[in-house]
């Protein structure tokens, strides 16, 4: 999509969103939500074997649903039109089969990020920008319903004990969610969408995200095996930078990728996904990033793909680009290039190995060799907007050139 085009789209976009008309929106969904309350638990009783089991495919409980909830409605002095009723079958279908109200957001290729601040409101993020939505759950119950089923699905659990996680859906989606006690007005939840299929180089030149010049240069940084550091704030595409420059690792290498919930879309021959774990309701079983990063040197990779380094893990990542895996890339949440440096000074020492800042920075400028910093504009849209080489030491200080 070129950028006047993408233009043309958020316009056209928030000329039919309306957004005066969202809290009207809401008052009469307030109404169907009771209404739609009622029918989902007749729903509930009729079909919890199908519903909770899942014994047959999506196609049949569908149908099922359709036909249940038709005769619910034929049973029942129901005052809504057809648009309604057609509308709480499609919720009911979502409830079931998909995510709920956020199931047609998780559909819509356009929308990068789903915000869940509470039962009543939800927001999303398309085109760069941040709009209100006229989507809600029942109630708590719901929402929480939702949120178990997402968390169950990877053999994790939330509840007061262990009131926050994150996980993943089966599309790769990152999905974060918090409960009370610590999420005071009710269970938030944060899904951050990937493409289905990975963006590539093209795509961000077409965006405006970069140039082709600062692309080629790229491409031949990563296969010349250069280490490179994507850094950036929360939002800024480091992660979708990170896929692309991967993309340019040749297809002989052995890969492995690193990360806490499984984001990385490399389709190379020869790639190894790990993703760690936390601990279980008796705070055992944790495997953190650090260790899966200590046990991919014994996996003969050619490079190491860590999709976010924030903690002692950066020690061992430095040295392993140090020790024959040049070529590593991974990112860092920072505000400029030369905050990266400081960052990774500070998470070396989290490690709780006793080393001088000297030798720490030793270890840096030997180690990194380009950072590409990331920016999110004003209109949203995601720009390269330093590309800074690593040169070496003078005295006690790194020195970059951008």
């Amino acid at each position: 999509m070129g950028l006047q085009e993408r233009i043309k789209k958020i316009q056209e976009f928030e000329d039919n969103l309306e957004v005066k008309k969202v809290e009207a929106t809401r008052k009469r969904n307030k109404q169907i939500n009771k209404i739609k309350r009622k029918i989902h638990l007749n729903l509930i009783k009729k079909l919890s074997d199908e519903v909770f089991k899942r014994n047959i495919s999506d196609t049949e409980l569908k149908l099922k649903v359709t036909k249940e909830v038709q005769g619910l409605f034929s049973s029942d002095d129901t005052p809504l039109n057809t648009i309604e009723r057609n509308q709480i079958i499609e919720d009911l279908i979502n409830d079931v089969v998909g995510y709920g109200p956020v199931t047609e957001f998780l559909n819509d290729k356009e929308i990068t990020e789903i915000m869940v601040n509470n039962p009543n409101k939800i927001y999303i993020e398309k085109f760069g920008k941040i709009y209100p939505t006229n989507k809600a759950f029942l109630d708590e119950a719901h929402l929480l319903r939702i949120i178990d089923k997402i968390v169950s699905g990877i053999g994790r659990r939330i509840d007061e004990s262990v009131p926050y996680v994150d996980a993943r859906l089966p599309d790769g989606s990152r999905v974060n969610v918090i409960i009370h006690p610590l999420a005071i007005n009710g269970p938030i939840m944060t899904i951050r969408k990937f493409s289905a299929e990975p963006f590539t180089i093209e795509d961000l030149i077409e965006f405006g995200t970069t140039t082709k010049q600062a692309a080629t240069f790229l491409e031949a940084c990563v296969k010349g095996r250069i280490n490179i550091i994507s850094s950036g704030g929360t939002g800024t595409g480091k992660t979708t930078t990170l896929n692309v420059l991967s993309a340019f690792v040749p297809n002989d290498e052995r890969i492995v990728t690193i990360d806490d919930a499984a984001e990385l879309q490399l389709n190379q021959d020869h790639v190894l996904r790990l993703e760690s774990r936390p601990p279980n309701i008796e705070n055992e079983g944790e495997v953190t990033i650090r260790d899966l990063v200590r046990n991919s040197l014994r996996m003969r990779p050619a490079r190491i793909i860590v999709g976010e380094v924030r903690g002692g893990e950066a020690l061992d990542m430095l040295q392993a680009m140090n020790t024959g895996h040049d070529g590593s890339l991974s990112t860092v949440h920072s505000n400029s290039p030369r905050d990266v440096l400081s960052r990774l000074e500070t998470m070396v020492l989290m490690a709780g190995i006793d080393l001088p800042i000297r030798a720490i920075r030793e270890q840096i400028s030997s180690a990194v060799d380009l950072i590409v910093h990331m920016n999110r504009l004003k209109d949203g849209n995601r720009r390269f907007v330093k590309i800074t080489e690593v040169q070496g030491k003078e005295g006690d200080i790194i020195t970059l050139q951008d």
